[in-house]
């Protein structure tokens, strides 16, 4: 959050708490900052997962910060800032939580676990198994910090209404190659796929592989970019 302080006067924040129906309340997370004169100083605050519906995407809903401050030698007092309404940012949290959990609703999409490296480029599936109901299109999937992801056709498959199972041909190449990438590669397995149910908006589902296809990709990848491994 961001704070502004126009005085002279120093303000101590001993914790912060986001407060909103839109997302889980979690416990106010310890500042310990001074703020003195600023036009703007940003303290971190957590928020807990969204409250989503399978009706659909719900509203952003109105959203206060709770926090513990002190002024010069008094002791710290609770003190409620409101939001202004409708907030972009926990507009947008909330829209993409929740636009993950009704496809999650419909269907879950997994890296299959067979992963078969041929010449530099890694080729799988993506496996789509039911959940619930409605015809689930998997229109495209984006690639990661590390991995250029590409697919034979687009849209990449659909799961009809009648249909347990469907697999999706998959192709992995290395987006980067340099060693420090491989060093702090903690985004390198979050694939974005982007899915619809029964012809509707485009979601987008973060696709995670399991650690023994996370190996075998960093493995693959060494070897693609000449690092040894």
């Amino acid at each position: 959050m961001a704070v502004r302080n126009t005085s002279e006067t120093p303000v101590y924040f001993a914790d912060v708490q986001l407060v909103t129906p839109s997302f889980k309340t979690l416990p106010a997370r310890r500042a310990g900052a001074v703020i003195g004169k600023t036009e703007r100083t940003d303290l971190p605050i957590p928020y807990g997962a969204a409250n989503c519906s399978p009706q659909g995407l719900p509203e952003v809903q109105p959203a206060t910060v709770v926090a513990h401050v002190r002024t010069g030698s008094e002791q710290p007092r609770k003190v409620v800032f409101e939001v202004p309404h409708p907030d972009p940012l926990l507009a947008r949290l909330l829209r993409d939580e929740c636009s993950e959990f009704l496809i999650k609703q419909a269907a879950t999409i997994e890296f299959g676990p067979d992963w078969r490296e041929s010449g530099k480029v890694m080729r799988g599936d993506l496996v789509v198994t039911r959940r619930g109901q409605g015809t689930v299109t998997l229109n495209d999937i984006g690639g990661t910090t590390h991995y250029i992801a590409t697919a034979k056709s687009k849209p990449l498959g659909v799961l009809e209404a009648g249909s347990q199972r469907l697999e999706v041909p998959v192709e992995l190449t290395p987006g980067r190659c340099d060693p420090h990438a491989f060093a702090e590669a903690k985004k390198a397995f979050l694939f974005p796929v982007r899915a619809a149910i029964d012809g509707g908006e485009e979601r987008v589902v973060i696709v995670t592989p399991p650690k023994p296809v996370q190996d075998r990709l960093i493995d693959y990848a060494l070897r693609a970019c000449g690092l040894g491994g």
